[in-house]
């Protein structure tokens, strides 16, 4: 008998197809004495090396498949097994009280997650799940157990209570029609992933996993937020015609490549593409971007034990504009802090990390730093077309001292005799203080490029991360609608241009309004161009000059 179930979209798609169900085992250690605790303690070392290997593994997958920004999660996990305190705690309790390898890394994991928990930080509270996950991943391999969750051979539609990033990422892509999940945050790794991999996907369903079966048939409608499992013939017949349907807009969004992005009353429109590193230049290429609005040079930094090189730098930036051929290339400074921690940085924990020293404040505090990404980032600009953005901008005394700090590297370059050129320089408007000061800000940089992801949040002050605030997040608020507006009309007064590089870029529920705003360019994941290419070229309503 058919059974529906509601839940929320987190990427729009339909499946239709067999499902399986994921139920998570606790992991049960019982406590057990052991006889020579130097022997348990060189098991967890030996686990750790086993587990760092396979969070590797992990993160290349994560990277071929979805990109550096989405796999960021599992170089996360590398750094938090290596944290000194978390082995001190297990090392301590196998030698004081004697017990087994596996029940100390079992116990400490609990006592670190409860920790994590109690914090009244959301971000913290965020890593209990992450030292749960990486414990258990650590019991499994000192047991010997095999670590992962199969979806079988035949391709289905993926239920479960959660999904964690690593998870989703060992699951063969493949095989997977779809996912539905009782919890999980529409802002969660695993949300951002699934819409990265394009499979249509669907949280906070109420429903009980005992009830379901594996192998039983089921429709996942992600437009209408349902998901049915034994469906009558009708439904299966429905869901079908609906598949037909997005296919063959999916066939019509091809005639879209290599078509100007421009609205029926002729005002053109750029569209790029965000990307995590160069290995996402070919994923750029192929959804017929015309440049990339945002190159996230971050992750140049993450993963590593010491700060990347001048050379190293230059050589990756020099590469992407080699490659895009002419294309405009935006590449954002460094954004360390916040979700992205990198040890040798030395920040140390905060209370909240999303409004504490991150981005372009480590920059001005540690100018030796910036000076680097800089002097890389203006030797590569002979190499193509490049646009530098400074991100977490929200006076303009910091845009002076970065304009200081720009001209003392452009005398250090011009003294060597190395060759550089000084790019297109802009801001990412992502705070409501830049917002409200961009009349100011307009005079001086070229162009501004709206965060949307961190300007929502700090204007609604909710972390985006905290899926217990899912009912209070709203992209779509009057008050960041109006945010926009007020920045393209500050800066076009100045004559200069506006893009969006956030989330909200790839709204299309709100691509119509951004046309009528004036918005110049939108930055977006590859797999949304030719989507909002079609929109774009079909608007035609009133347009700003």
């Amino acid at each position: 008998m058919a059974q529906e179930y509601k839940g929320k979209p987190v990427f729009k798609g339909i499946a239709l197809g067999p499902v399986t169900v994921l139920k998570k085992q606790d992991v049960q250690v019982k406590r057990e004495k052991a006889g020579d605790p130097e022997s348990e303690i060189k098991k967890v070392e030996e686990a750790v090396e086993t587990s760092k290997e396979q969070l590797q593994h992990l993160y290349e997958k994560a990277l071929s498949e979805v990109g550096e920004a989405s796999a960021a999660i599992f170089e996360v996990h590398q750094m938090m097994l290596e944290d000194e305190d978390y082995q001190d705690a297990i090392r301590n309790m196998i030698r004081t009280e004697r017990v087994s390898a596996s029940y100390a890394v079992a116990v400490t994991g609990d006592n670190f997650a409860e920790m994590f928990a109690a914090m009244d930080d959301d971000y913290m509270q965020a890593r209990a799940a992450d030292v749960k996950d990486i414990s258990n991943r650590l019991v499994e391999n000192l047991n010997g157990n095999s670590i992962g969750m199969e979806a079988g051979e035949e391709a289905s539609i993926i239920v479960a209570d959660d999904l964690t990033p690593s998870e989703t990422v060992q699951l063969d892509k493949e095989k997977i029609l779809g996912f539905v999940t009782v919890h999980g945050s529409s802002n969660s790794h695993t949300a951002i992933l699934a819409r990265m991999m394009n499979i249509p996907a669907m949280i906070g369903t109420e429903m009980d996993l005992d009830k379901l079966e594996n192998g039983m048939t089921a429709v996942l409608d992600a437009f209408a937020g349902t998901f049915i499992t034994e469906p009558t013939e009708e439904q299966c017949v429905a869901a079908k015609e609906k598949m037909q349907e997005e296919e063959e807009k999916e066939a019509l969004l091809q005639k879209y490549k290599g078509k100007e992005t421009c609205t029926k009353n002729g005002k053109k429109v750029h569209l790029y593409a965000n990307i995590g590193n160069v290995g996402d230049i070919p994923s750029v290429l192929e959804n017929d971007a015309e440049g990339v609005g945002l190159f996230r040079s971050e992750f140049l930094y993450l993963g590593r034990e010491d700060f990347p090189t001048e050379e190293e730098q230059f050589r990756a930036y020099r590469q992407v504009l080699q490659t895009m051929a002419g294309k405009k290339v935006i590449i954002r400074t460094l954004d360390i802090g916040a979700d992205k921690q990198v040890d040798y940085f030395g920040l140390g924990e905060e209370e909240n990390p999303a409004m504490g020293y991150r981005a372009i404040r480590i920059c001005l505090k540690q100018p030796e730093i910036f000076k680097t990404q800089l002097r890389a980032l203006l030797r590569a600009a002979v190499y193509g077309n490049l646009s530098v953005m400074y991100p977490m901008i929200t006076s303009e005394e910091e845009v002076a001292k970065i304009q200081k700090i720009v001209k003392e590297v452009e005398n250090e370059l011009t003294k060597k005799g190395v060759p550089y050129q000084i790019p297109e320089q802009g801001i990412m408007i992502e705070t409501p203080a830049a917002v409200m000061v961009s009349d100011e800000l307009a005079q001086m940089v070229d162009f501004f490029s709206i965060g949307t992801n961190d300007l929502t949040q700090y204007t609604m002050a909710i972390d985006r991360q905290n899926a217990k605030l899912d009912d209070f997040y709203n992209a779509h608020h009057k008050a960041i609608i109006r945010m926009i507006r007020m920045v393209t009309e500050n800066a076009h007064k100045h004559g200069k241009w506006v893009g969006i590089c956030g989330e909200l870029g790839a709204d299309l529920e709100l691509t119509d309004t951004f046309m009528e705003i004036g918005v110049d360019e939108l930055s977006v994941a590859p797999s949304m161009v030719l989507k909002l290419r079609k929109q774009i070229c079909e608007y035609e309503g009133y347009m700003l000059d």
